[in-house]
Parts: C-alpha cells; sequence; structure tokens
C-alpha cells in the first residue's frame, strides 16, 4: 500500500515522502491517526496545498521541543531512595519514577520517552537522555541519593574565605621574592 506521509514517522519516513507499507499498518494506524493519506492523483494535489501548513506545524513542534531541552538542562532532580548495606538499593529507580519525579517540576514527559537502557540500581549522579521529537534529545541530570542524605554542598562564605586565604598567601609569596 502507497501512502503519503502527513507527519514525521520514525523508521518510515518525513514528511511529504511516498512510503510503501503493509495495508493493515496503513488501514489501521497511519491513515486513522491522520499521519498518512493514500496515494492518488486527488491526494498528491490536496498534500500540495497543505504542505506549507503541515511543515510550520511540524516547525513549531520541533521549536517547542528545543524550548523544552534547554529548559531540562538546567534542571537537576533528586530522587531518594531507601539502601540496604553497602548503599545497595532497595528496588531500582526506573523511567515511570523519573517521568514523576519531572512532572512534580512541572514538566509533561512521558516515561516512554526517557531512554534508559537499563533500570538505575546504585547511588550517584546520571545523565538522563530524553527524546522530546524524533529529531530533539535532551538530556537532564539526576542525582539517586539516600533517604534523609544531608546535601554535599560546601557553603559559599567557606569557598570565598578559602579564595581569599589562597590571595593572601600568593601575595606574601610574591613580596618575598621581591625582596
Amino acid at each position: 500500500m502507497k501512502l503519503i506521509l502527513r507527519a514525521d514517522v520514525d523508521a518510515l519516513g518525513r514528511l511529504g515522502e511516498i512510503v510503501s507499507v503493509k495495508p493493515g499498518y496503513g488501514r489501521n494506524y497511519l491513515i486513522p491517526q491522520g499521519l498518512a493519506m493514500p496515494a492518488s492523483e486527488a491526494n498528491l494535489k490536496q498534500f500540495e496545498l497543505e504542505k506549507r501548513k503541515l511543515q510550520e506545524m511540524a516547525d513549531n513542534l520541533r521549536t517547542q521541543a528545543e524550548g523544552l531541552r534547554d529548559r531540562l538542562a538546567e534542571i537537576e532532580i533528586k530522587i531518594e531512595v531507601r539502601v540496604g548495606e553497602g548503599d545497595k538499593l532497595y528496588g531500582s529507580v526506573t523511567a515511570v519514577n523519573i517521568a514523576e519525579a519531572i512532572e512534580e517540576l512541572g514538566f509533561d514527559i512521558d516515561r516512554r520517552k526517557i531512554l534508559l537502557s537499563d533500570p538505575i540500581r546504585s547511588l550517584g549522579e546520571y545523565e538522563i537522555e530524553i527524546k522530546l521529537h524524533p529529531e530533539v534529545r535532551g538530556e537532564v541530570k539526576l542525582v539517586v541519593a539516600k533517604v534523609g542524605a544531608p546535601v554535599e554542598e560546601e557553603p559559599v562564605e567557606e569557598a570565598e574565605a578559602e579564595t581569599a586565604a589562597e590571595d593572601v598567601a600568593a601575595d606574601a609569596e610574591a613580596e618575598t621574592e621581591e625582596a
């Protein structure tokens, strides 16, 4: 069965391409979902009229996905888990857990878009890839920590004091070399 694609379809083709698919796939999925139309002379003419509008919609979706990618890159997700002896996790952190944590931050990401090869079974920091659009993939930083574990951030005042002390020591050393 030959069809004209009205949208980009993963592993099949891009907007405007004429593709051959099995009749059941075309009749039962692609056509009812509005992703394709039968390839006939009348439909080719109609598609040419619709093509610019469909392309604008596809570009708009890609732009939205790129904006979401940039916002996701700025956030850090922290998931607290229970651990046993030797910091072994009870269970694992899955795409469902990550999707729920992202949703709590106000983003609507489908769990099937989160690309995890295997569930996470240990504490630490991870970069998680998310498929936002067929052409756009984003990453989000994930921290898997013990329940009730303190945050290990160095206070800003102490860091500034250490830097100032190093500067004073360097200045003193430079003065002794001059003398």
